[in-house]
């Protein structure tokens, strides 16, 4: 398991996550939070190469707005 990112914001029902550095995860990749908890999947990777955004779209039953703030990790 490996950090993905901080949740900056959510968005018509997909939550913005802001990487690390330029290592980002794959899309379709599955999304958890630090209790191992299943978010979501990663849908897309944009912004700057250096420090890509990643559009994560949440599990039925996830509270986007819940997420702000929060590290999110891939499996």
């Amino acid at each position: 398991m490996r950090r993905a990112g901080d949740v900056v914001r959510t968005a018509q029902n997909v939550a913005v996550v802001r990487c690390d550095d330029e290592q980002h995860p794959d899309i379709g990749a599955s999304v958890v939070d630090q209790n191992l908890d299943s978010v979501g999947r990663v849908v897309d990777v944009f912004g700057p190469i250096e420090r890509p955004y990643l559009s994560v779209t949440p599990d039925r039953g996830v509270h986007l707005p819940a997420l702000v703030g929060q590290t999110l990790y891939v499996r």
